[in-house]
C-alpha cells in the first residue's frame, strides 16, 4: 500500500465560509500516483469543517442562515467570557459539533470517485482567518 499526505494553506475572507476545494484535493490525488484507494481530507482546526454538499449560492446562503439559527453568534455563551486569543467565537465551535472535521473519498482509476453534484468544502466558522490548513492524506494502490 502506498501513502500520500500534503498539507494545504488557504485564507477565508468571511465569518462563515463554504470554500470549494475539490480541484486541490483532485489535483493531490493526481501528484500521489494512487489509482485505487481512498482520500481523506481533514481540517486541522476547531472552528472548521469538512463537508460534501453541492456547489449551489442559495444552498450555501442556506447551510450559513442554519448554522447561524442553531448557534447564534454573540450570545451570553460561557466561552466568550475568556476567549484564548480574544474572539468571541462561542458559537464557531458549537456550530463545529454539528460538522465533520474529515471526510474520506475512495478514489478510483485516479480520480475522486464523486457523485454528480458533490463537491468537496473547507467551511470556515471563525473567520476570517489569513492562515487554515487541511490534510490530505491519500492511501492505497
Amino acid at each position: 500500500m502506498k501513502t500520500f499526505c500534503e498539507t494545504v494553506e488557504i485564507n477565508t475572507k468571511q465569518e462563515i465560509q463554504f470554500i470549494d476545494i475539490t480541484d486541490r484535493v483532485a489535483a493531490l490525488v493526481r501528484k500521489s500516483g494512487i489509482k485505487e484507494g481512498q482520500a481523506c481530507v481533514y481540517t486541522q482546526h476547531t472552528t472548521s469543517a469538512i463537508v460534501v454538499n453541492e456547489r449551489e449560492e442559495g444552498l450555501e446562503k442556506d447551510m450559513i442562515l442554519f448554522l447561524n439559527t442553531i448557534a447564534p453568534p454573540r450570545k451570553n455563551y460561557l466561552h466568550d467570557s475568556t476567549p484564548l486569543d480574544g474572539r468571541l467565537n462561542a458559537h464557531s465551535h458549537l456550530q463545529s459539533l454539528l460538522l465533520p472535521a474529515s471526510q474520506t473519498i475512495p478514489v478510483s482509476k485516479g480520480a475522486l470517485a464523486l457523485g454528480s453534484w458533490q463537491k468537496i468544502f473547507f467551511a470556515e466558522l471563525d473567520g476570517p482567518r489569513p492562515s487554515r490548513r487541511f490534510l490530505v492524506q491519500i492511501l492505497g494502490l
